[in-house]
This record gives structure tokens, C-alpha cells and sequence, in this order.
């Protein structure tokens, strides 16, 4: 009865303008109870809170384990002790304010701090925090670099979220990317269509943006963050589609999330609802051990389970995604386990020698993080 409720609110709302109204005190969440605010307050000061009347009213507040609400909510337990905040040391590969160069081809320009919401797992939570500079609006120096390294095919426009920027400053960019003809593929990190669907929907600047910058041999991808199948409202699929059918390809990541979608059905639902709406699975992530983040954390065995539960359904174009670490050395991918053995790959590598290179490590069903398995074979040590 609760999505049935959101799905008719939702496509009655196509019909008209609309601008979500941004929460940013848990004050302001009525359906929170005095003590719950006065509880989450600290969490909230410690790890910023930012929300949306849209996202917050996909929420059943009648159930205390809702999905939605354990993504965009904070929890008591985020105070634990546990994690660092740069938990794949992105640090290393910063190559100016705001750029990253990790792997050959790919070049990430952090060019906004700020995002639609916060999601209360996010791995940059630190880019929120007050004291933190590594985001910027003013990408001149990525631009420099990028043009500088003409093995740099792909750019990817992340930070926080890039389509909380003004369609100017969007535009401003994809015309700079695209008068550096080795960058083929520009790609936009964003949750904005899950988050608020409206800023595709009703700005004809921005698709019209799309329309010419994404074209027949150099296209526009967006890299979509949907999270768990109620996210994929109808106004969410009419987002999707707008992107669409202005030339932009679509496919979806994130990370497998205690309490929102560590549940093999609930993730194969979200699998196929991706693949019928032209947005399939790319990645899915083990999440990273990041500071805050204890209670979102699963198991890396539990964790290959349940994803190769959810790959028992759905079509082909549903069973798309790999299940990824994104380590300090690079993507690796778990290839399997067995009684013994966690085998895994370099998907993608920092070291150009690790690419593709398959290794063993010991099954420890405790263990969330590569760190954690116990080296089988000795591994290249590198400087």
C-alpha cells in the first residue's frame, strides 16, 4: 500500500513544476520524535545531514528498519570508533586540487561539494566537513592535466554531486572537456535522479546540454546511484528516460549496504527494474571501511552470497554488475570463494602491473576489506 500511495503521488507530480524543498535539520523532520533528534543530534554534527522533502517522503515512518529511512537518517552507531575517513587513500592519486588520476585511461574532477542528500554510508564523507578543501568548482587545473595526457579518454565529473551545479557551470565544462579531442567519454557520478528526479526533468537547458554533448562518437554516461527498488519511482524513471532520450547512457553502481539492500531478492528486484528502464547494473561495491560507517558494514563472504544469490534472477542485462573492492591498489573484483579461498582480480590497477593479474587470499568470513585476507601466494610489493 506504501509504494502504490508513492507511485500515484508520483506520476500525478509529472504533470506540474516542481522544486524540492531541502531539509538540513533533523527539527525539521516532523516525524521524528523530540528524543530521536535530541539522540541523532551529535551524529548529525559530526557527519552533516542534508535531505529533501521529495526523498524523505519515500520513507515509512511506521517502520523503524525502513530502507530509505536507514539511508538518508542518521544512526547513533556512525559515532563508533572505526574506519578512516580516506579509506582507499584517494590522497595518493590527487594530482591538483579536485583531480584524480588512478587508472590510465580515467581522470575524476571532484568539481562539487555538495550533494542532492547525504547518504549516511558515503565513503567522501569528508568532503562534507568543514575543515576539508579537496573539492572545486574552479577545474581549470584538472582541465590543464587532462589535456596534458592524451591517454586520458575518460573523465569522470564526481565530488559530490555534479548535477547539484547550475546547468551554466555543467555546460561550461562539457564544452571544455569536449575541445580536448582525446576525452571521448565524459561520465557524471550522481544520485540526483534517485534523490530529486526534477532536476533532469524540468530543466530543458540541461538536456538540451546532454542532446549536444553527448553525441554519436564521444557520448555523455551517467553513472546513476540507485540503491534499493523503491528509489525507482515513476518520477525516477521518467528521469532516466529523459536522460535518454537526450543521448546520455545510463547505467547504475553502488555499494551493498547492511539494512538497505543486503537482501538477494531486494537486489535482484532492483537489478531487473535497472535493465526494463535502459539502466543496467555496472558495479556493485563492497563498501569501503570508512570512518562512521560500522553499521552499514557486511561480511566480504556474506557479502559474494547474497550477490551471487541475486544473480540467480532476472535476465542477462540484470546480472551485469561486478562485485568490486575499490582498494587503495585498485578495483578488485571477487571472482569466487570456496571453503578454503577468496579468488579475486584486477579489474582496474594503480600499478599497470597488477592489471588483469589474478591472485588467492584466505576465506575469512569476518574480514570486509582485502586487508583483512591473509596473502596464499607471495604478491608483488610495490613502492
Amino acid at each position: 500500500m506504501h509504494d502504490a500511495n508513492h507511485v500515484s503521488r508520483s506520476s500525478a507530480a509529472i504533470d506540474g513544476p516542481k522544486r524540492v524543498k531541502y531539509v538540513r535539520k533533523l527539527e525539521q523532520i516532523e516525524q521524528l520524535s523530540a528524543e530521536e533528534r535530541d539522540r541523532l543530534g551529535p551524529v548529525a554534527s559530526r557527519y552533516v545531514f542534508r535531505a529533501n522533502d521529495y526523498y524523505l517522503d519515500l520513507i515509512d515512518w511506521d517502520d523503524p528498519d525502513d530502507p530509505i529511512r536507514q539511508l538518508i537518517i542518521p544512526r547513533e552507531e556512525e559515532l563508533i570508533e572505526w574506519g578512516r575517513l580516506d579509506a582507499s587513500n584517494e590522497e595518493s592519486i590527487t594530482v591538483a586540487r579536485g583531480v584524480q588520476h588512478k587508472y590510465t585511461d580515467t581522470v575524476l574532477l571532484l568539481c562539487n561539494e555538495v550533494c542532492g542528500a547525504y547518504c549516511r554510508y558515503c565513503f567522501r564523507k569528508r568532503l562534507f566537513m568543514d575543515e576539508n578543501d579537496e573539492a572545486t568548482n574552479d577545474v581549470t587545473a584538472g582541465l590543464r592535466y587532462i589535456a596534458e595526457h592524451p591517454e586520458v579518454t575518460n573523465v569522470l565529473l564526481t565530488g559530490g554531486d555534479p548535477l547539484l551545479m547550475s546547468t551554466r557551470r555543467l555546460v561550461e565544462i562539457f564544452d571544455a572537456l569536449r575541445a580536448i579531442p582525446h576525452v571521448r567519454i565524459i561520465r557524471i557520478g550522481s544520485k540526483m535522479p534517485a534523490f530529486d528526479p526534477y532536476r533532469v526533468l524540468r530543466d530543458p537547458d540541461l538536456q538540451a546540454a546532454f542532446r549536444k554533448y553527448s553525441t554519436p562518437t564521444q557520448r555523455i554516461y551517467l553513472m546513476a546511484h540507485f540503491d534499493h527498488p523503491r528509489e525507482l519511482t515513476d518520477l525516477a524513471i521518467e528521469g532516466i528516460d529523459a536522460c535518454i532520450r537526450n543521448g546520455v547512457i545510463c547505467v547504475n553502481q553502488c555499494p551493498l549496504i547492511r539494512g538497505i539492500n543486503d537482501n538477494p531478492r531486494v537486489l535482484a528486484e532492483m537489478y531487473a527494474k535497472l535493465s526494463y528502464i535502459g539502466c543496467p547494473p555496472y558495479y556493485l561495491f563492497q563498501g569501503r571501511p570508512t570512518a562512521g560507517n560500522e553499521p552499514y558494514e557486511i561480511p566480504l563472504v556474506e557479502g559474494w552470497s547474497i550477490f551471487q544469490q541475486a544473480l540467480t534472477r532476472g535476465s542477462g542485462l540484470a546480472r551485469r554488475a561486478r562485485y568490486c573492492m575499490s582498494h587503495e591498489t585498485g578495483k578488485v573484483e571477487v571472482l569466487g570463494i570456496d571453503a578454503e579461498h577468496v579468488y579475486l582480480r584486477y579489474h582496474q590497477a594503480k600499478f599497470p602491473n597488477d592489471l588483469g593479474r589474478f591472485f588467492v587470499r584466505r576465506r575469512n568470513d569476518e574480514a570486509y576489506w582485502l586487508d583483512q585476507l591473509e596473502v596464499v601466494d607471495r604478491e608483488p610489493v610495490h613502492a
